[in-house]
């Protein structure tokens, strides 16, 4: 069976442009998926960490969308394995900078949850960097509970939101 998933991209280190590149690359090449479709990057500022003295740089963003067979954890694997082959270290600290991180947003109307995966991303409500590329990829994409993307983008400026190609 063939499920539609939304695939979260962002870097901001090492290249980020040619990161997402790459990475859009490798989304194509994974066993039982197709590319269906990308979003433009989208630039955002990068978070202020109060006990970060060195401030990170403005991360590019963008959304996949992929029709594919694996299921959300072989997803998952997947998609750290393609973090990692780009140089991601994961050092359990969150909101470090990072040459790529990929997430899966939405799965189909799936709503799951293990301790590893959290299937909508609860966070997309309140990114404005996962919402517009996700709307530029379908404008009619809702979430498992019924809310549109367009109905969350009304709900989320997009302050420091930068569209830089397509």
């Amino acid at each position: 069976m063939w499920h539609e998933v939304y695939i979260g991209l962002g870097s901001n280190l090492l290249q980020p442009q040619q990161q997402i590149q790459q990475a859009f690359k490798a989304l194509a090449a994974l066993p039982l998926t197709r590319l269906m479709q990308h979003s433009s990057l989208y630039q955002s500022k990068a978070l202020t960490l109060p006990d970060d003295p060195h401030p990170q740089p403005d991360y590019l963003n963008a959304v996949a969308c992929l029709s594919t067979q694996l299921a959300p954890e072989s997803l998952l694997d997947a998609l750290l394995a393609i973090e990692q082959q780009q140089g991601r270290k994961r050092t359990g600290q969150r909101w470090q900078p990072r040459p790529l991180d990929l997430d899966i947003l939405l799965y189909g109307t799936l709503t799951y949850s293990s301790s590893r995966l959290s299937i909508p991303h609860p966070e997309i409500p309140q990114r404005a960097f996962v919402l517009y590329p996700l709307h530029e990829c379908n404008s009619r994409l809702c979430l498992p509970d019924g809310r549109s993307v367009q109905e969350l983008l009304a709900q989320c400026p997009a302050a420091d939101l930068i569209r830089i190609n397509t």
